[in-house]
């Protein structure tokens, strides 16, 4: 469980001790009807659904971002190799005003979280993007935190969570399928663009090692991903704050 004082006390650690105590986030399995699913993704099984049966679930927007991490000791980019300062992410770890340094006290040494970030623009354009940040999940090393949870910690520390969209208990696969397939009739929470698609999850905390049990996704067809070519001609998102000015 996270803790709401600030941690006042750390210590200067490695990049080899980085990689070996703090998870990035794990690979997200796709829905059995998925149509976003390549040739590299994976796919739920049969018997999937025993996991989420008799449990309440929440839907949330899959934003079109990157995802980042960020620990007591840096802020992250998909991979944990090293910390990330690629230009995109300048609004996580700018030392002048970047989000990582106004949260990091909240950070426990044994806690990590995760968010999409929306700076640089990719596939989609939001037109009426509000923040840049979105919170999605949070462990302690040991256990994923509950939804409820996550949003708490988000208000903690000041930061949007990603949209919230549907959220109950399910009876069975074509209920998941008739709740996704008008969640992505509509468009975006963001705008009037369509939206990526649709994360899973149980609302309650449950073990890391659970993860590929307890999230699943749902991506649109033909969702173009970012590749070498947008690292060299990306843009700035703009917030709808900066539109009015």
């Amino acid at each position: 469980m996270w803790s709401v004082q600030p941690v006042l006390k750390f210590n200067l650690i490695s990049i080899k001790v980085y990689n070996n105590e703090y998870m990035k986030y794990p690979r997200t399995y796709h829905l059995p009807f998925s149509p976003g699913a390549t040739s590299d993704d994976k796919r739920l099984q049969d018997g999937w659904f025993d996991y989420y049966k008799g449990k309440e679930v929440v839907f949330t927007e899959k934003l079109d971002g990157e995802n980042t991490a960020m620990t007591h000791y840096d802020v992250f980019a998909r991979s944990h190799g090293a910390p990330t300062r690629s230009p995109w992410s300048r609004n996580l770890w700018n030392p002048s005003d970047g989000l990582y340094w106004k949260i990091k006290p909240y950070i426990a040494p044994n806690e990590t979280i995760y968010g999409e970030n929306l700076y640089g623009e990719h596939s989609i354009h939001y037109d009426c993007l509000t923040h840049y940040w979105h919170m999605f999940a949070a462990n302690d090393g040991n256990m994923w935190y509950g939804w409820d949870e996550v949003k708490e910690f988000a208000k903690i520390l000041g930061v949007q969570s990603v949209p919230e969209l549907e959220r109950g208990i399910i009876r069975d696969e074509n209920e998941v399928k008739d709740i996704i397939d008008d969640i992505m009739s509509h468009t975006s929470y963001y705008g009037w663009c369509g939206r990526e698609g649709v994360v899973m999850r149980i609302v309650d905390s449950f073990p890391i090692t659970e993860f590929p049990n307890y999230v699943c996704k749902y991506v649109r067809a033909n969702h173009v991903q970012t590749d070498e070519h947008w690292a060299k001609n990306w843009k700035k998102a703009e917030l709808v704050e900066e539109k009015m000015n």
